[in-house]
């Protein structure tokens, strides 16, 4: 089981916030005007369903705002990165214990894999070898 200080400490957000937070991520900053004509495509919200997810990521912490005339610019606090990569952590940490083979064993055996994929996966698993022998 893992111990209290593996796993990473991040905003707990759901699929809703996460697919605001992926606008955010990839324009860096933006107004709730802005999000509402990124995910007009995506999604059938209403301004005011946007706004209150807008709101909920600033109160949890994973957005920052700062006012510029009669609008808020919204811009992210925390990464991509470390947010993928705190719930991958605690996926692993709460269905398979901790442990990564199980994790990419399932991944392997239940999912196509093109040879490109093995391939990268390969020389992922080589290259973390060959730095941990270092």
């Amino acid at each position: 089981m893992p111990n209290a200080s593996s796993i990473i400490k991040s905003p707990a957000i759901s699929d809703s916030e996460w697919l605001v937070m992926s606008e955010f991520w990839r324009l860096g900053e933006a107004t709730v005007k802005t999000i509402l004509g990124e995910l007009e495509d995506k999604q059938t919200w209403q301004p005011t369903t946007v706004q209150t997810l807008i709101n909920r990521l600033v109160q949890k912490g994973a957005l920052g705002r700062r006012k510029e005339g009669r609008e808020f610019v919204y811009a992210p606090l925390v990464s991509q990165d470390y947010c993928t990569h705190a719930v991958s952590r605690s996926f692993m940490d709460r269905v398979f214990g901790g442990r990564l083979a199980p994790l990419l064993a399932t991944f392997i055996e239940h999912q196509e894999c093109s040879p490109d994929d093995l391939a990268e996966l390969k020389k992922l698993l080589e290259d973390k070898a060959h730095a941990s022998r270092e």
